[in-house]
Parts: C-alpha cells; structure tokens; sequence
C-alpha cells in the first residue's frame, strides 16, 4: 500500500491552497477579532464541493471513491485550510467527520435523503453532540436520556463544546443519549451498562437550545455552543443506527475525525514554519539575519523535522481509510485505529510545540495579535484535547500493544 499522494491530489492541493490564500487569509484576523462564522465562505467551500468529497453522487457529492482517494482529499482540504486559519479548517472537518459521515453511515435511507444534499453542497451544517458536562473523555458515562414513549422520543439532558450546532444554517445535531440498560455476564453476575443509542434532533425543535456560545481561547471563528435538551420530542424513525449501537458508532466516528485532526495539524506545523523562514530571513540583529543565529536557525530545523513527520504518518493513515474503503482490499480495523491514534497525537502534540517555536522566533512580536503566529498559538492547544485527548490516544495505542492499561 503507497501512501504518496496522487498527481490529482497534489492538483487538488493547489486549488485548495489558492483558495484559502485569496478567500481565507485576508479576513481570519477580523474574524478571529470579531468571533465571526463566516456563513458565506461555508458556502462557497460547499459551492466548490468539499463538503462532498466522501458522499456518493446520488446525495450531491463528488463519489469519490476508496480507490480514487476521497479521504485522502478531505484531509489535504482540511490541512490547507488550516494552514490559513484552524477555525475554518476545523469547520470542514466537522462539518464531514461529524456531521455528514454519521448520517452517510449508518442511516435510513429516508434520513438520507431528507438531511444529506443539503448538508454536502454546504448549505446545511450539522453537528454530533457526543460530550456533556463532567463526562469529556468518559463518553460512556453519557447521562441524557431519551425515552421512547408513543411512537416518539423525549430528550433531556445537555451537552457541551459542539461544533457547528448552533450557527444560522445548522440544521440537525445528533445526539447520544442513554436510551436503556444493558446486562453483561450472566444473569446472577451480570452488571448493568447503560444502553447508548443516537438520535437525530433538527434544529428548532421545541425544548432543544443551543445556549450562548463559548469565549474560547482560539478557534475564534468556529461554531461551538453548549445545548440543552428538555423534553424534546422527535419521532421514534429519527433513531440513528442500530438502537443500543450508539457508543460502537462514535468510535468508529471518532477514528476517521482523528486523521482528519492530525491533518488539521499539519496545516499548523506548516504554517508555523513558512512564518519562521520568512521572519528569520527578513529580521536583521547585529547586522545579520536571524537565520545565520544556530539558536535560530536549529530550531527551524526542527519544525521541517516535526512537518515530514506529521505529513507522512496522518497520509498514512488517510492511505489506510481510502484502502479499507476499497473494496476487497485493505488494511485490517485495528491496524487503521492504531494509526489513528498514532498520527492525532503525534501530529498535535508536534503542532503545540511549533506554535511555540514560531512564537520563540518572533520573540516580541510573536506575542502580539497582528501578527498571524499569535492566533495559531492560541488555537494549537485544542488539537491535544478535541477528537480524544493525548492521554485517551496514548491508552488506546498501548492497549493496541496488548498492555492492559486502564
């Protein structure tokens, strides 16, 4: 399996960096200023069909396929935005990871049809409301409920840190909740677990409230709010998925966004070194430039180092998706989930450290917001945390070793 990126895709890369160079660039600063979504650009990235890299033809979308690299491509849109700005690259990935891939793969085809060609042109967003207040990384100590009663579902609980739920074009958010208790063991020994199941909430509905949204330290420009959920109603057809199958499908969920992080990452560390070469090249000290300093120019180095290694292990894994995804072919679950989690908390943790590298380089200046290496610090924090933290990848990746952690 070669996970050397295709001609198309090195195409594919340009039309997204000319994009994100003329579209993006000139307004992120503002946007980071004002806290802005910028709907329109949502738009216009849907016009161009990025929303729709990874859905078939039949919903709007480009149908690329395992072979033809449609995750790969995601991850190159997504690296490239973020390269730019991380509040507008994390809104493609959430928007398709979370928000499009869930209902692509385990829905009717009725929630199908009712929710998909509006959210893959970018018309629609939708959100995954997974974590809640005191549980973050325990997400199977989920406390909303939903109860089935009359051919509907009542929801009550919270949630909070959801992407793209509450902006003026989200159209659904879909919900974990307790809907049940399981036995496990045999019935004297068994323990009960709750009973996790997804379901579909449109937005305006009655008793469901996306609350005030968050003043975060970066992602500025992101779309992120708590919700609430009181005695809302939906029909008992808007069940995600198999019911009781919900914690088995925000893993699975949670995989493919992991890769998608990392290369969100990787747009990071790249920008974090393009800025260092140009400042170290341009700032003059003693009458050189700071680039002939090896205090310097070393730790720039590092950033090439961190930038390769990113690159090859989050494509790696792009490689893999594409490869499973293909049919009769592929590497096997586990290979591709140790991958994940090798290349988000590689990556992530590569980009905090660039972001504090860059900000080293421009020493004052660095730590004032008109210039761009300010605002990347500020959002590199949360590529440790979103997606599963670095604890959470590091437990997953030794227990792929067969260690017995806990």
């Amino acid at each position: 399996m070669s996970y050397e990126l295709a001609p198309e895709h090195e195409q594919f890369r340009r039309t997204v960096r000319d994009f994100a160079e003329k579209e993006v660039a000139p307004h992120a600063a503002q946007w980071d200023k004002d806290h802005h979504f910028p709907v329109d650009l949502v738009q216009k990235m849907g016009d161009l069909g990025w929303f729709g890299l990874t859905a078939p033809e039949e919903y709007g979308g480009a149908g690329l396929t395992g072979e033809e690299g449609g995750f790969t491509s995601l991850c190159i849109a997504i690296e490239e935005l973020g390269r730019v700005d991380q509040s507008i690259g994390i809104t493609l990935e959430a928007a398709v990871g979370l928000g499009i891939n869930p209902l692509l793969t385990y829905g009717t085809d009725e929630q199908k049809q009712t929710w998909l060609p509006d959210l893959v042109a970018g018309r629609t967003l939708a959100g995954f409301g997974l974590t809640e207040p005191g549980g973050g990384s325990d997400a199977g100590a989920t406390r909303t409920r939903a109860e089935l009663r009359d051919g509907e579902w009542i929801v009550n609980g919270s949630k909070q840190f959801i992407t793209n739920s509450g902006s003026e074009i989200t159209s659904v958010v879909n919900v974990t909740a307790r809907t049940g208790s399981l036995t496990t063991g045999s019935s004297t020994t068994g323990k009960e677990k709750p009973e996790i199941s997804t379901i579909i909430i449109p937005a305006g509905t009655p008793g469901f409230i996306a609350e005030k949204p968050y003043d975060k330290l970066g992602w500025h420009a992101s779309d992120t709010h708590p919700l609430s959920f009181e005695d809302v109603h939906v029909p008992e057809a808007n069940l995600l998925g198999q019911r009781g199958r919900g914690y088995a499908q925000f893993l699975a969920t949670l995989d493919d966004g992991r890769v998608a992080i990392a290369a969100l990452a990787v747009g990071c560390i790249q920008a974090c070194l393009d800025m260092s070469l140009q400042y170290a090249n341009d700032r003059e000290t003693f009458g050189v430039p700071i680039g002939r300093k090896q205090g310097v120019a070393f730790q720039i180095a590092d950033l090439e180092v961190m930038l390769h290694a990113s690159r090859l292990l989050t494509y790696r894994a792009a490689a893999m998706k594409d490869a499973m995804a293909a049919a009769g072919s592929g590497p096997s679950m586990a290979a591709f989930k140790q991958a994940a989690s090798i290349a988000k908390l590689y990556t992530s943790e590569a980009a905090v450290t660039a972001t504090r590298i860059a900000t080293q380089v421009f020493g004052g200046y660095g730590f004032m917001e008109e210039y761009p290496v300010a605002r990347f610090y500020r959002d590199a924090k949360i590529l440790e945390i979103g997606e599963g933290t670095s604890e959470v990848q590091r437990m997953l990746i030794a227990r792929g070793l067969g260690l017995p952690v806990e």
